[in-house]
């Protein structure tokens, strides 16, 4: 299959791209064909075609063919289709939304206008690949009389990113092209700017994010990132029962949490964080915390609950838990500043990965997913608990270094086992490879991070396709639906 990372050098990924809010449990998978849907209707009325077309037929290929209906692709592109947006669009609505619409064969286009759909026969799963991309989509519209109008071909190629076949990545993704006073392509141009100038990562990020908006802005939708996140967190921490799909998975954060909690008592997310402050927490337990803090918000992606898309959903839980154990467990005085270096570190790394690599496990294995959210982690802890950029950089090498390899394998193509737990366990690796930065001489580092996401991307081409968000191997293959 063709790729086309080298288009995005030279080229400005802003945090905000690395950062979505949107709606579980994928972001290639659910987010991607969600927003594909919205772009081929934007395209469709701009070209005076939308009320012409009274049939629609989508075929999806590949990896979304493949874990499609695990990912809730199918479910993703009625959303879209039905004119709502991932990040506004009421939870509790979704499944009415989708039920109307299989019950009644009627799909209300863009909530504009009702036509004639059937969900079982005109999304269309192709085990196929198409040549450029694992993750393609085929939106085809026709006339009442069955002429076809309009057929537009879309990739989901990771964190939400989506391109149309016929367009370049710049005009598809809209990643902007200014004058930027940092532009950064690798680790190595984002430490020497760092040296040169001596500012930490999240300034020289700041400065860069600074040509875009305003700084009102920028702190405005990061607080509106973090909310998303706690929101997250603390709804997976209080939501028991099993998780939808078929596995029988059962939620796990809500009794961990009510064993960690003990006797505090809150009304609220920002009460919760107070909460566990104020609780004694055994060394022990920070490893329980740190687990309990990831599962819940990955409990609440597989729910096709929201989530920030940090690089991707599925790797979902890692950041706001390594984040939220620096709130509550390292710094109990910390606020919105160190948020928005956390945000702004973490963002500038995956943007990084993107550039050079992978950030779809459709291409790298799961490597591109939780690897990369755990660089992003390393990285982001580093700068707040006053490691040096280098050190940070050290940090987001170490924690890609020990993820090398790690395949996608989901059992019945369900963004749960062993998704879920393994954002547990690259939290814990963020922290860690943040402790042993902090005590490493960046001088002494045998490895660099460009090194590191070299090698990555090396791996991921030379990876079996078996083991590419596929389902046709691993633990998708090796554990039966009947024992879970």
């Amino acid at each position: 299959m063709g790729f086309f990372f080298s288009e995005y050098m030279n080229q400005f990924i802003s945090v905000f791209d690395m950062l979505k809010i949107g709606v579980g449990p994928s972001s290639s998978h659910t987010l991607g064909p969600w927003r594909a849907a919205q772009s081929w209707i934007k395209l469709l009325k701009e070209n005076s075609l939308f009320n012409t077309i009274e049939n629609i037929q989508i075929n999806l290929y590949g990896s979304l063919s493949l874990t499609g209906k695990g990912h809730a692709t199918d479910i993703a592109i009625l959303l879209g289709l039905s004119g709502t947006d991932p990040e506004y669009i009421a939870i509790d609505n979704i499944q009415n939304i989708v039920n109307s619409i299989k019950s009644e064969n009627l799909l209300n286009f863009n909530n504009d206008k009702k036509i004639k759909f059937s969900s079982k026969n005109d999304i269309i799963f192709n085990r196929d690949f198409l040549p450029f991309h694992a993750n393609g989509l085929t939106f085809t519209g026709y006339t009442s009389s069955g002429e076809k109008m309009n057929s537009e071909t879309y990739y989901s190629i990771g964190g939400g990113f989506v391109i149309q076949e016929e367009n370049t990545i710049k005009e598809s993704v809209k990643i902007i092209d200014y004058d930027f006073p940092y532009p950064i392509n690798k680790g190595i141009q984002l430490e020497n700017y760092c040296l040169r100038n001596d500012k930490l990562i999240s300034e020289i990020v700041l400065q860069n994010e600074l040509i875009l908006k305003p700084e009102k802005e920028i702190d405005k939708e990061l607080q509106r990132i973090w909310n998303t996140m706690l929101e997250s967190m603390f709804t997976g921490c209080h939501t028991e029962g099993i998780l939808p799909g078929g596995l029988n998975v059962k939620r796990r954060a809500f009794n961990t949490h009510k064993k960690l909690i003990k006797e505090a008592t809150y009304s609220n997310p920002q009460e919760w964080i107070d909460a566990i402050r104020k609780t004694e927490v055994k060394f022990r337990e920070i490893l329980k915390w740190v687990s309990c803090f990831a599962l819940s918000v990955n409990e609440v992606n597989a729910a096709l609950g929201r989530v920030v898309t940090a690089p991707t959903n599925g790797s979902a839980g890692v950041i706001p838990a390594v984040l939220m154990y620096y709130l509550v467990i390292e710094n109990h005085k910390a606020d919105f500043k160190h948020i928005k270096k956390f945000l702004l570190v973490a963002g500038e790394i995956g943007s990084i990965f993107k550039k050079n690599a992978t950030i779809s496990a459709a291409m790298g294995g799961c490597q591109a997913e939780i690897g990369v959210s755990s660089a992003m982690a390393a990285a982001a802890l580093t700068e707040l608990l006053g490691g040096s950029p280098s050190q940070s950089i050290v940090a987001a090498e170490i924690a890609m270094e020990h993820h090398l390899g790690l395949t996608c394998d989901p059992i019945g193509g369900l963004v749960q086992i062993p998704c879920i737990e393994r954002n547990a366990m690259g939290a814990i690796k963020a922290i860690n490879a943040c402790e042993l930065a902090l005590e490493t001489d960046p001088k002494e580092s045998k490895v660099s991070l460009d090194e590191v996401i070299n090698t990555m991307w090396e791996t991921a081409k030379d990876m079996n396709g078996n083991y590419k968000e596929t389902s046709k191997g691993g633990l998708a293959v090796t554990v039966g639906l009947a024992d879970c």
